[in-house]
């Protein structure tokens, strides 16, 4: 039992913690561990608490807002050989079990996209996880009051009146954050001593935390320009739904606040919606959407967006070298259509739920999966050759790109698709109308065979390459060496 509660302590998603200058989830894990105290009585004094806890994550803070009942009392995952019997997870089988069969089934979702990005510990147990999930919801708490205090203004959602389902959204939310303080009232004694005490505890750790007030008021302005217009014809965001816009901005907001250096960019509520709706939880969206900021909030800044266009434009190089030089011309300002495209994960270009499939299964890092087999053989080769006579092994050519990440070959299995199109394209207005005509349009199933092609080909001719290269180093190798004998003798 206690080796299982120490695993816990290495989880770290969200480790750069961006700003605040401690690592948050490091902290929440470790004294999850030890107890609310820190001195791991509570353990000591009944072995029994997590199971008695279990029970009581129905009074969690603020639970009917930010919280699912579903990932209270989640049942083990469906899927075969990925979780134990105490509820950890092989991380690797559940990346290959996703790219293998083509994501998962909608009933599972939102639990493995909590493993998936790094909100629960792939090592945790069952029994741990729910005192995890009761500190994250308190500190989450903590993090979203400090600034609505900060900026009182801030905290409704400007309205003109003209937006009746906004203004319904307004209402719907309100309605649920009454229920949502009722609950509070009704909690046990037992459970408002505790959570009081995490509350203290982040009201420490968060306490140096200060605000760049005026690039704040800014990121809100920008949010709420945005948040109105996202996803407006999902069925998670109509009727009553409609109020989950509001849960939205504030997630956006309390992570522009905490990670000044990103803030917010056109395009995070997007991905964040996305986030809210599978996992269907405000606190746990929240977690989840900074652990997959953390890998790619790059992708929102200048550098990264050229970053990855290049790399597009230099795997449809390989790819067809025709389409390639006719993309990359002046007017056609090197692929930048496509930048919409990888920055969403092809979100509005699939119907929605083969969207969200697609997104879980670029998530898994397919190229990687395969470059980490390519890694360990060769590592092999390289012990193999270690006592060799060859002079600079490591300087070979690498056989693979790996940073041609398998959203990029998606990309170019849709630009290929349609490449008679394309050719007939001669300006960034008839690129940018071509865009638009694939929205909703591609078939999902047919794009992976083709982009799997694609990489396949790729990879095996990358291979002939590495391996036609090798052959020529040696050889001028072996001249040189008769060279050199041709001199001595003469």
């Amino acid at each position: 039992m206690e080796a299982s509660r120490k695993r816990v302590v290495s989880h770290t998603p969200g480790s750069s913690n961006s700003g605040t200058g401690v690592n948050i989830l490091d902290e929440v894990n470790s004294s999850a561990v030890t107890g609310c105290d820190g001195s791991g009585e509570r353990f000591k004094e009944n072995d029994d608490f997590c199971v008695k806890h279990n029970a009581e994550t129905d009074d969690q803070l603020d639970r009917a807002s930010t919280t699912s009942p579903a990932a209270a009392n989640a049942p083990p995952l469906g899927l075969p050989g990925v979780m134990d019997a105490e509820g950890r997870v092989d991380e690797s089988r559940l990346r290959a079990y996703i790219v293998k069969n083509g994501g998962v089934s909608p009933a599972e979702r939102g639990q493995v996209w909590r493993f998936l990005f790094g909100m629960y510990p792939c090592s945790s147990t069952a029994l741990e996880r729910p005192l995890l999930e009761e500190q994250l919801a308190v500190r989450y708490q903590v993090m979203k009051r400090k600034w609505q205090q900060l900026l009182p203004e801030c905290v409704r959602l400007r309205l003109n009146g003209t937006d009746a389902e906004l203004v319904a959204a307004v209402k719907y939310y309100e309605q649920r954050k009454k229920k949502a303080q009722q609950l509070c009232q009704e909690r046990r004694e037992e459970v408002k001593e505790r959570l009081s005490f995490l509350e203290l505890q982040a009201q420490v750790l968060f306490e140096r935390f200060t605000f760049d007030l005026e690039e704040l008021q800014e990121a809100i302005r920008i949010i709420d320009k945005d948040v109105p217009r996202t996803d407006r014809d999902v069925p998670y965001y109509l009727g009553e739904g409609s109020g989950n816009l509001l849960v939205l901005r504030e997630i956006l907001i309390t992570y522009a606040a905490y990670h000044p250096e990103v803030s917010y960019a056109q395009g995070m509520n997007d991905l964040c919606s996305r986030f809210l709706e599978v996992l269907d939880s405000e606190v746990d969206t929240y977690w989840s959407f900074s652990c997959y900021m953390d890998k790619f909030s790059r992708d929102f800044r200048a550098d990264g967006l050229h970053r990855k266009i290049e790399l597009e434009a230099a795997l449809l190089k390989e790819l067809d070298p025709q389409l390639h030089a006719h993309l990359v011309t002046d007017n056609m300002d090197r692929l930048t259509f496509c930048h919409r495209w990888l920055l969403l994960g092809f979100q509005r270009e699939f119907e929605h739920s083969e969207a969200l499939r697609l997104f879980e299964i670029l998530s898994c890092d397919h190229l990687e999966l395969i470059s980490q087999q390519v890694d360990r053989a060769h590592y092999r080769e390289r012990l193999a050759r270690k006592h060799s006579l060859e002079e600079n092994p490591t300087t070979e050519p690498q056989a693979i790109n790996t940073e041609f990440t398998f959203e990029l070959f998606i990309c170019a299995a849709i630009l290929l698709e349609h490449r008679d199109t394309l050719l007939k394209c001669r300006n960034e207005v008839q690129l940018i109308q071509f865009t638009s005509s694939l929205q909703g349009t591609l078939d999902l199933n047919s794009i992976l065979k083709k982009a799997e092609g694609h990489f396949y080909n790729y990879c095996k001719r990358s291979a002939w390459d590495h391996l036609n290269g090798r052959c020529r180093n040696r050889k001028s190798k072996e001249d040189q060496f008769i060279h050199q004998l041709r001199n001595l003798f003469s």
